[in-house]
């Protein structure tokens, strides 16, 4: 899409959000779902019995998606509403179903219903995404479930795992994202046709005081468009709590990407791990050699705003007063369209990066090597009791030998000569042949490769059957 040089426009618009995600949140997705609810209305008070022709129904069918905006813009700054001016725009088309397109609701019937009509959809395509993204991290795990690595707690050396049971953390918090998603989507609900105040006044008015079809008139529209029910109770508008239950999904989303970034970034550090990097990209404008980790910087500063754009819908629904006030609305726009563009845009970026992640092998073998001869002190020690030496007496020297390699590493800048020190102290009985024998990484990484294929087995397996017929999505990155 070109960008508008004289205007502002959005980033996440130009270089970030997906053409599906846009589309649903366009003024043309907005406005054909207005006049869809328009149909709806009018269908259902037919249907009840309201003096409706066939042919004041069959006029705003034909006339659904030619929408007239250059009428209704004119007509908005004469009146200052929205609603109102496509009501005047779709009555111009209209004529014989004029004086009942609308028909005793109020702004909210469009407004609210095409917005939650429209988060449930977005959050189809976030999910499509999210199962993707753990599709291929999955496939990532499994590859690498026996291969070694260095572990981390607090960024320093500790006990080794594998690369793929790591993964298997990124992986894990996916799937509470996705549990959380699915159980908010399940609960969203139409508004429905609740009126001024929540009340349905004027519609117990329009059908002379007969509940019942009060009640069937919220379920059939439910019904015509695609939901199973409407909220029981409301004001004029829908609690905006649900705004705020769908951005806390979105912002769930978001923590769990930056944590992904953050860890992936600081294994490209390493150079343990890459990611994708193209033939032709440019990682520095000033040191050419260097290879940026542009998609995971990216995706961690996308999630930091998802992360703080959900106190937008927190506070707008903390200080809603009674039935309705109207300081939601300019907020909404923002808040909750650009919410969903910028976790589409990490999505992308997720299912971009974990499908073209670069493993270094024998750098994460050096820097394992480097490192283990401290890990396996514990295993020698045992050796050593065993060939009838003191516990208490090895601890001590083991933990000295220790200090003493330490510092030739980190102030000499020599080689882990731990084994050597070892060998040659008589407390322990052994040679550096046998101390080397003991070497072997894939003694140290406990059961991480069972439970990589555990994990993967018993809770992604299930995940991605259900869904194979989301599963395929391949993600490009724009810039």
């Amino acid at each position: 899409m070109a960008e508008a040089r004289d205007s502002y426009t959005s980033p996440l618009s130009t270089r970030y959000a997906s053409k599906e995600m846009k589309y649903l949140f366009s003024p043309e997705m907005k406005f054909r779902t207005w006049r869809k609810l328009w149909i709806a209305l009018a269908e259902t008070e037919k249907e009840l019995g309201l003096d409706i022709t066939d042919e004041q129904i069959a006029e705003p069918r034909a006339h659904q998606n030619d929408i007239n905006y250059e009428v209704a813009e004119a007509r908005e700054k004469e009146v200052r509403h929205d609603v109102m001016s496509h009501v005047y725009a779709y009555g111009q088309q209209c004529p014989k179903a004029k004086g009942i397109i609308h028909l005793g609701a109020t702004s909210c019937y469009v407004g609210d219903n095409t917005d939650l009509i429209i988060m449930t959809e977005a959050l189809k395509v976030i999910r499509k995404e999210l199962i993707n993204a753990i599709d291929k991290l999955a496939k990532f795990a499994d590859e690498y479930k026996s291969l070694p690595t260095l572990a981390f707690t607090h960024y320093q050396p500790a006990q080794p795992t594998t690369v793929g049971k790591r993964a298997t953390l990124w992986l894990n918090d996916l799937t509470m994202d996705l549990g959380d998603l699915d159980y908010v989507l399940s609960t969203i609900k139409l508004l429905g046709c609740k009126g001024t105040t929540g009340t349905q006044a004027s519609f117990l008015e329009l059908f002379n005081g007969d509940h019942e079809k009060c009640r069937e008139l919220d379920r059939r529209i439910a019904q015509k468009m695609g939901f199973s029910e409407c909220y029981p109770v409301s004001g004029q508008t829908y609690s905006r709590k649900i705004d705020s239950r769908v951005l806390n999904v979105l912002a769930g989303i978001a923590q769990s990407a930056h944590k992904f970034s953050n860890d992936i970034r600081l294994l490209q550090h390493q150079k343990e791990v890459e990611e994708p990097f193209e033939k032709h990209q440019i990682g520095s404008s000033a040191m050419a050699y260097k290879r940026n980790p542009m998609r995971s910087e990216r995706m961690a500063s996308l999630a930091n705003y998802v992360m703080s754009d959900a106190m937008n819908p927190a506070i707008t629904a903390a200080t809603q007063w009674f039935e309705r006030t109207l300081d939601d609305s300019a907020n909404k726009r923002i808040s909750i369209s650009e919410a969903f563009l910028a976790t589409d845009a990490i999505l992308d970026l997720y299912v971009n990066i974990s499908d073209g992640l670069v493993v270094y092998p024998k750098v994460i073998e050096s820097h394992l090597m480097a490192e283990l001869p401290f890990m396996a002190t514990e295993n020698i020690m045992m050796d050593a009791v065993k060939a009838g030496g003191d516990r208490q007496e090895l601890h001590e020297r083991i933990r000295q030998l220790s200090m003493q390699a330490s510092r030739t590493v980190k102030e000499e800048g020599k080689p882990n000569d731990l084994l050597d020190r070892i060998a040659q102290d008589p407390a322990f009985h052994t040679s550096k042949e046998a101390l080397q024998k003991v070497m072997k990484p894939e003694n140290y990484v406990g059961r991480a490769p069972e439970q990589t294929a555990e994990f993967l087995n018993g809770v992604i397996k299930p995940i991605l059957e259900a869904n194979q017929d989301v599963l395929g999505l391949t993600a490009e990155i724009n810039v």
